[in-house]
């Protein structure tokens, strides 16, 4: 087997366009955690949860063009234009099974809106966790619809009227759209669940609290304590991506290709590989009885290199 040239690799990524990539992503990229995963289930809810992030692209007109550039506070553009990833992921195993990708000037909540459907990753046994900023009442619906449960932090200063006090501390409450009262719409009823963290001895000022909401409306099912406990498990959306953009990628690389069809090649291409190591790391958990949070995956990626270094390709799934 003799590696191609570089010149050579870059017409064959040509001639193919980043859809086979794509269509490559939604076939393989599943769920990985069996009954037997340590730390991917809640009372019989798989736990997924679903967040954002930027990459930095080669700095052409036709990518800026494309994927637009930030600005700083000062109000001057940065040096790269930025593709923005929307992804859902599996907590307990960090595989990514679902993502979106789009310019700058569409938000997070609108590439999820894509991603949050009946045909997506969700269904009723999944419990869906998120951040603030992916808090709207139409979004909420919209995911709630599928049959998964939701577990997300909303913003301190949100007005949720309290409708019933519940026996675990946590209360009965409504949210609603802006445009519910021109179209008829009944608030959406929801179960808030408020916490403050320990206090930091590095940090003068007070914690703020917590707020979450949820669709499971009955405490007996999720107790406000155990929701709270739980709820630290979304950052392990946050390992995921350091691991995608850190590791796998190299901490401040830009995505080298020079247009908008191949710079989502490579985007999927990332992705698939991302899944394909993790893939290798929760089989290597369960032949062991270990919680996959326990391996590196820095030493499996190197492992996974020297692999391809030394036979010339991958045997690696996809």
């Amino acid at each position: 087997y003799r590696v191609p040239s570089t010149p050579a690799i870059a017409k064959a990524r040509a001639r193919l366009g980043a859809e086979p990539l794509r269509r490559l992503f939604v076939e393989v990229a599943r769920p990985l955690a069996t009954p037997d995963t340590t730390g991917a289930w809640y009372r019989g809810w798989r736990l997924l949860a679903v967040d954002g992030t930027c990459l930095d692209v080669a700095d052409t007109p036709a990518n800026q063009a494309a994927f637009g550039r930030p600005k700083t506070h000062r109000g001057e553009q940065t040096a790269f234009p930025q593709v923005r990833l929307v992804a859902v992921a599996e907590c307990g195993t960090h595989a990514i099974i679902d993502a979106a990708m789009g310019p700058l000037a569409k938000g997070e909540t609108t590439l999820a809106a894509g991603l949050l459907t009946q045909d997506g990753a969700l269904g009723p046994q999944v419990l869906l966790l998120a951040d603030r900023q992916f808090v709207d009442t139409n979004l909420w619906r919209q995911a709630a619809t599928t049959g998964a449960q939701l577990l997300w932090r909303t913003r301190t200063n949100a007005v949720l009227p309290v409708l019933e006090g519940l026996g675990d501390g946590s209360y009965l409450s409504q949210i609603a759209a802006a445009t519910d009262r021109r179209h008829q719409v009944a608030p959406t009823l929801v179960r808030v669940v408020e916490y403050t963290l320990g206090k930091d001895p590095g940090r003068p000022a007070a914690p703020a609290p917590y707020r979450l909401l949820t669709t499971i409306l009955d405490p007996r099912k999720a107790p406000a304590a155990e929701l709270a406990a739980l709820y630290q498990q979304r950052w392990e959306f946050e390992t995921t991506l350091d691991e995608l953009k850190t590791h796998q990628r190299g901490p401040k690389v830009v995505l080298r290709s020079r247009s908008p069809e191949m710079v989502a090649q490579e985007v999927w291409g990332m992705l698939l590989v991302h899944h394909a190591i993790r893939r290798l790391m929760h089989q290597a958990a369960l032949d062991h009885h270990l919680d996959p949070d326990r391996l590196s995956f820095v030493r499996s990626l190197r492992i996974v290199r020297r692999q391809v270094t030394t036979t010339g390709q991958a045997a690696l799934p996809p």
